[in-house]
């Protein structure tokens, strides 16, 4: 497989592109790695004209198979408007990347929330996220089964896996990026947020419909989210109680997020989850096989 690396939000140390393109071609890909990836303008990795650029050449490009992009961070809200798609290439990332996790998802194309470049370079060759990253390329589809965790509900749903990160997804509500129907399951998760923000952004998802239209919720990590007492209630209970009346099901503690154990998962996909009291069962076929 051809696998381009990108950045096309936030800066990124250039040895982790290095300790990725390494590793991805030990497993046998051809990596090349875009003109700016390694750049820096204020924050970003470049200019909002470069990461343009370097995402719409590497669509373009037809010897390009996947596309990883090396981090997240910030950026993508700048240029998503003026990004070309092209159908068949493999977007791998998350953060971020959840934007243009949404724009493929307005157009029926697949993705990948997925482990980036400081993971691939750094994380064991053993573990779960890189295992099963290395099975995707491959072409192999996902199944995880893991223990329940509290304040999950009972059920089973099948329907089109979408969301990503909430603070990205939110921001691209009643945008055209905006991607919930009534056939899907969303997946959130998100980092260093403030309980009453997390609040906010979920009363936005109530009260536009998403939360009511949705047939499933799956809620992955919330990393350096701490419970704030001014909230009378924790954390998890506010990520779970404006769905208490619907009766579709909940899984909490979902294995993917800004953490080292981030489960891929194909964005814009057909999934099925199978949630009981004592475990949790999700499935995904591998649209890019």
């Amino acid at each position: 497989m051809n696998i381009r690396i990108i950045s096309p939000a936030s800066a990124v140390d250039p040895q982790y592109i290095d300790g990725a393109k390494s590793v991805l071609e030990s497993w046998g890909h051809h990596v090349t790695v875009s003109q700016h990836a390694k750049g820096r303008y204020g924050g970003a990795s470049g200019t909002p004209e470069e990461r343009l650029h370097d995402i719409n050449e590497a669509f373009g490009d037809q010897s390009v198979d996947a596309i990883l992009c090396s981090r997240g961070g910030y950026g993508l809200a700048q240029i998503i408007d003026h990004v070309k798609p092209v159908a068949g290439k493999m977007l791998i990332g998350f953060s971020d990347v959840t934007c243009l996790h949404c724009l493929l998802g307005t157009l029926d194309m697949p993705s990948v929330h997925g482990i980036m470049a400081k993971h691939i370079a750094t994380l064991p060759e053993d573990s779960e996220p890189m295992k099963t990253l290395r099975s995707i390329l491959s072409g192999e589809g996902i199944s995880y089964t893991f223990p329940a965790q509290p304040l999950s509900r009972a059920g089973e749903a099948e329907a089109i896996l979408r969301g990503g990160n909430l603070s990205v997804f939110y921001g691209l509500q009643r945008t055209p990026y905006q991607v919930i129907d009534t056939d899907s399951i969303l997946f959130v998760e998100d980092i260093d947020e403030q309980q009453y923000h997390i609040d906010r952004m979920l009363q936005n998802l109530r009260m536009s419909g998403v939360l009511h239209n949705i047939k499933g919720l799956i809620i992955g990590h919330f990393s350096d989210c701490e419970d704030d007492p001014r909230m009378s209630c924790t954390l998890q209970e506010t990520l779970t109680k404006y769905v208490a009346d619907f009766s579709y099901p909940v899984i909490t503690g979902f294995p993917a997020g800004h953490v080292d154990l981030n489960m891929p998962l194909f964005m814009n996909t057909m999934c099925h989850i199978q949630c009981t009291n004592e475990q949790i069962i999700f499935s995904q076929i591998n649209p890019f096989k």
